[in-house]
């Protein structure tokens, strides 16, 4: 199973790399003589900047809601140890009546 911090690292290192693309590309000498490449370079730039901290904002917060959803069902599990033992229970059954079936 991925964590959460192996994926935010891929999803760092695959943002990494668009960039290295992009600036690559821009940064040809064939596009210098375009007054407008400047500009152009600056908006990726900025929205580039823009980008990478929202995906890791994002990255983030999906992380954190996973750990406290985590930490509430083990909460549970500790508070309700007969409910979660029943559910379990029923879920055996009907998967193993199920399965008698075929």
């Amino acid at each position: 199973m991925i964590s959460a911090s192996e994926t935010v690292s891929k999803t760092q290192n695959e943002l990494e790399k668009l960039v290295s693309d992009l600036r690559g590309l821009l940064a040809s000498k064939d596009l210098d003589g375009i007054p407008e490449i400047k500009q152009l370079r600056q908006r990726l730039d900025d929205g580039i900047h823009t980008v990478r901290d929202a995906a890791v904002r994002a990255a983030q917060d999906a992380a954190d809601q996973a750990r406290d959803a985590a930490r509430a069902a083990d909460r549970y599990a500790h508070d309700e140890p007969w409910r979660v033992a029943s559910a379990a229970l029923a879920v055996g059954a009907l998967v193993g009546f199920l399965l008698a079936r075929r």
